[in-house]
């Protein structure tokens, strides 16, 4: 009965109450907005790098060695002398390892030495793998991959060559001119440190900084190259035939990155046959007596400097927080400016035999209307945005929106903010309750 009367009573103040709806819905939906977004920044944010359970590099603590390895940032103190990860690539439980050697630049970009299975075994988000936008992995020892956001503000495309630089400064004087890169694919948009960084063979990056004669691989290659030639020279005229058939064969040979043994790499990244087994190893390799040797867990990491940064989403929930409040102040006191036009119904309404406490509660379920259509309208909107937005927030801020949007805290803040129009509300139901006895006194009068 009362309900039908507050809708009836809203509908005669129709204006009012639907820009009321309006405000008290943006308000509820930028809290919820900023509550999605806030947990979802955190799991995507822990979600950075994914699938790699242990990351290995010198003691130089553990949220150094996460920002230079995943984030780019910084570098590690001192490498691993590649019998270290020889060690670590044949033990039993390592499934996968990927080297990283850092340390240069491209036009203030960082570069990062590796092999072929960073592109196969990174993943980053749910468990996704890399892409190519367009070309492919390494070709040949002075290949380089390059991330989305270089490729876009370079203006780079496959086929384009590239000098590095030695060191991270964004102006360098040491730059290897002699051995130029030549790009062989450009990654696919992540939203990750991915996008800004350029991906350079082992090999190729210590050519660039010894010189290809001091390369193991290059002196072999090279070997083998002048004992072809001379045999060649020999049997020109009576092997003719079967030498242009090998030299075609050895043109069109895939290049195996993996082949190549470097003096040292900066950090590994390993993936284990079992999970379970990662706090055993890395309790093994930070004991290890015969490198010092650091091993974290890439996810205990990156929730310690979300810690760090956990400052920020508390201040944007408040924010939030704040203009929830204020729209519920402007109900409270849109009720309150309708009580002068509303004399005369409460008046018809004590003269049916409607008590004070009963027009106070009128009053009070107004305002549970419009807050909880405002909720259903809220959710609703913000479920939409949030679905349309998600193939956009995913490719360029890194925003992996995973099911279901609204949690534990979502119904928190719902029931939070109906207890509030409760308690906003108490201001013009008295108002009402006491024009009610006023009413009714001058009624008896």
């Amino acid at each position: 009965m009362l309900s039908t009367i507050a809708i009836e009573s809203l509908k005669r103040r129709k204006t009012t109450a639907i820009l009321t709806l309006l405000s008290i819905t943006i308000s509820i939906s930028l809290l919820l907005c900023v509550d999605i977004i806030r947990s979802q920044v955190k799991t995507s944010f822990t979600r950075t790098v994914s699938g790699v359970d242990l990351i290995v590099g010198a003691p130089s603590g553990q949220l150094n060695l996460l920002l230079s390895s995943v984030f780019n940032i910084g570098t590690p103190t001192k490498g691993i002398e590649y019998k270290s990860v020889a060690s670590l690539k044949s033990n039993k439980q390592v499934s996968w390892l990927i080297p990283l050697s850092l340390g240069d630049t491209h036009r203030g970009f960082r570069v990062v030495g590796t092999t072929n299975s960073f592109f196969d075994h990174f993943k980053y988000g749910d468990m996704q793998s890399l892409e190519m936008a367009e070309g492919s992995v390494f070709t040949q020892p002075l290949s380089t991959v390059v991330g989305a956001d270089i490729a876009k503000s370079l203006g780079y495309k496959v086929g384009d060559k590239i000098i590095i630089s030695h060191g991270l400064g964004s102006v360098s004087f040491n730059n290897h001119d002699d051995h130029p890169f030549t790009i062989s694919g450009v990654l696919k948009k992540t939203g990750t440190p991915v996008d800004k960084a350029v991906y350079v063979t082992l090999q190729g990056l210590e050519e660039a900084h010894t010189g290809p004669k001091l390369s193991p691989t290059s002196m072999l290659g090279r070997k083998s190259a002048d004992k072809a030639n001379e045999h060649e020279h020999e049997h020109e005229h009576e092997h003719e035939h079967e030498h242009e058939h090998d030299k075609h064969t050895e043109e069109h040979a895939p290049y195996n990155s993996e082949a190549f043994t470097p003096e040292s790499v900066s950090v590994v990244m390993l993936g284990l046959k079992h999970r379970v087994t990662a706090l055993q190893l890395q309790y093994q390799i930070n004991q290890s007596k015969k490198e010092p040797l650091m091993a974290i867990l890439p996810g205990m990491a990156l929730a310690e400097l979300w810690q760090i940064m956990g400052n920020v989403e508390s201040l944007l929930l408040g924010l939030s927080g704040l203009i929830v409040i204020c729209a519920l102040i402007g109900l409270a006191t849109m009720l309150l400016a309708t009580m002068r036009e509303r004399y005369q119904e409460i008046a018809v309404l004590r003269t049916i035999g409607a008590g004070p406490f009963t027009l106070l509660l009128l009053i009070q379920i107004e305002a549970m209307l419009l807050t909880t259509v405002s909720a259903a309208l809220s959710l609703g909107l913000v479920a939409g945005l949030m679905s349309m937005l998600k193939p956009w927030l995913s490719s360029t801020y890194g925003l992996f929106l995973s099911s279901p949007l609204f949690g534990q805290s979502s119904v928190i803040i719902i029931l939070l903010i109906l207890g509030c129009t409760y308690l906003v509300s108490l201001f013009p139901a008295v108002a009402a309750y006491k024009r009610g006895l006023h009413a009714g006194l001058n009624a008896n009068s």
